[in-house]
């Protein structure tokens, strides 16, 4: 293989992670704690989509729940969509671990 068709294969892998990237922030998933109390909903680039929270879960006194229930709920949908993310490049690069490729 010459140096032109290499290239032409990035190119080509190029187009295919971009068309990835906005498939993927086309997808959303979803993680919940404390019983469902807290819903975080992350797209498959990771950016935060929404939170949903149990108006009964808003206690003034205690803050701290509430706060950790949202972080616990926001990293594990942010674990979610790596999960989903690291699926499609499999499919995308045929299971071969490409250095820098999960860009997103």
């Amino acid at each position: 293989m010459d140096i032109k068709e290499i290239m032409g294969k990035v190119e080509e892998l190029h187009k295919k992670i971009i068309n990835l990237q906005e498939e993927l922030s086309s997808k959303e998933v979803e993680a919940s704690s404390g019983g469902g109390m807290v819903t975080a909903v992350v797209n498959g680039i990771g950016q935060l989509v929404k939170i949903q929270i149990d108006p009964t879960v808003v206690d003034p006194n205690d803050i701290q729940m509430l706060q950790d229930l949202v972080v616990a709920a926001v990293n594990e949908a942010l674990k979610k969509a790596k999960e989903l993310r690291e699926e499609e490049i499999a499919k995308l690069t045929g299971g071969l671990k490409i250095p820098g490729i999960d860009l997103f």
